[in-house]
């Protein structure tokens, strides 16, 4: 038995699962492209700071890129789940991508790496905008990967309205040596990229973000959607052209997007599947066999973690994702780079214990629960 703390004050005792879940490593999934996008382990021993750069534990980032590739996902590297833009900054992400990138050569991943404009700091123009885009793009198709255009605060905040957009995104595209992934970031998840697309409202955005792609379907490979919209999503796969894949990111909805309807699927490039991944991919192993009911049989059930990891204020998700890495044996501390460790509630945080827990997430339970233990007992809970 352990005692957790709860949001309205108190506690409650909780009796963790004696065994876990077995979910064997295997091979490649057939019927949908899956990716998780995979946070980064910090180093706890460097003398840092929130404002210093991030200290990074390369051969435990590494790693746990092995686990994910072991179980048949791709890894999306140096995305918003890796904290760009919230520890992680522009020299760090191009270290994890050229890291990350040599170690998928070697063990034969997949992998598909983020294009931002993370360099830039304060008002900058469009032009400089573009060459901040150039110099990602440039490095990410250098090492082999593809290429993931990721929303740029810059870009939302020079702007002045779809042409712009229009303009630039078909610069990248034109200039792109293979099909990159197109990624709308809602601003739930990061709120400097507010009127996206050059509008606030959605329905004028999707047009600006829809003719984007039709200009240039043989350079889109696919799209990112993370709207935390279900509807929105579906309704918008089914407007792609020929040939351009939608992949969630909505990790609310990812069974029903992800099992699809009789127009269509969403394939999945999801932060969740970052602690999921063992499940997420037994699942879609099912699902490449026909059996729907079966893959949202073991699906469903992880939809209420997720909710909670992404619960408002969305963008410290990583917060909970990092908890259950190092509550799962993936890491051996639990510290984020700019000390993110601290963005989440102790009651969130045991919340997302015990729901890991019940999943079986945790290879071994015991571990995880000393581990929860030695959290407990560093805030003052009570054994």
């Amino acid at each position: 038995m352990i005692r957790l703390p709860q949001a309205g004050g108190g506690v409650r005792e909780y009796v963790p699962r004696a065994e876990p879940l077995a979910v064997p490593p295997g091979g490649a999934l057939t019927s949908r492209t899956v990716f998780s996008a995979a946070h980064v382990v910090a180093d706890p021993y460097a003398d840092t700071t929130p404002d210093s750069p991030a200290a990074v534990d390369w051969d435990a980032t590494l790693a746990f890129r092995r686990h994910l590739w072991a179980h048949g996902l791709g890894v999306a590297e140096a995305m918003d789940t890796a904290q760009r833009g919230m520890g992680l900054d522009w020299a760090g992400a191009a270290e994890l991508i050229r890291r990350s990138a040599a170690e998928a050569k070697a063990v034969g991943g997949r992998i598909a790496c983020g294009v931002g404009t993370d360099q830039l700091t304060g008002p900058v123009d469009l032009l400089t905008v573009r060459q901040a885009y150039e110099e990602q793009l440039a490095l990410v198709e250098e090492t082999g990967s593809q290429a993931i255009l990721m929303a740029s605060r810059a870009l939302a905040a020079a702007a002045s309205g779809p042409e712009d957009y229009l303009d630039l995104y078909g610069h990248l595209l034109r200039q792109a040596s293979e099909p990159v992934v197109l990624h709308w970031l809602g601003p739930m998840f990061d709120p400097a990229l507010e009127g996206y697309w050059g509008s606030s409202d959605l329905d004028a955005a999707t047009e600006t973000f829809l003719e984007v792609i039709s200009a240039h379907p043989d350079k889109v490979d696919g799209i990112k959607v993370s709207l935390l919209d279900a509807r929105r999503e579906v309704e918008l796969r089914r407007r792609l052209p020929a040939g351009v894949r939608c992949y969630t990111g909505d990790d609310f909805h990812y069974p029903e997007l992800i099992a699809g309807d009789e127009q269509g699927f969403s394939h999945a490039l999801l932060g969740i599947f970052d602690p999921l991944a063992p499940l997420a991919a037994e699942a879609v192993r099912t699902l490449d066999t026909g059996d729907v009911a079966g893959f949202r049989k073991i699906l469903d059930p992880t939809v209420e973690l997720s909710r909670h990891l992404f619960a408002a204020p969305t963008r410290f998700y990583k917060t909970g994702v990092v908890l259950l890495a190092w509550l799962a044996g993936h890491q051996d501390h639990f510290t984020m780079v700019g000390g993110l460790q601290s963005a989440r509630s102790l009651p969130h945080l045991a919340r997302a214990y015990e729901l890991a827990d019940g999943l079986g997430l945790f290879p071994d339970p015991a571990l995880a629960e000393a581990r929860m233990r030695s959290l407990l007992t560093v805030h003052g809970v009570p054994r």
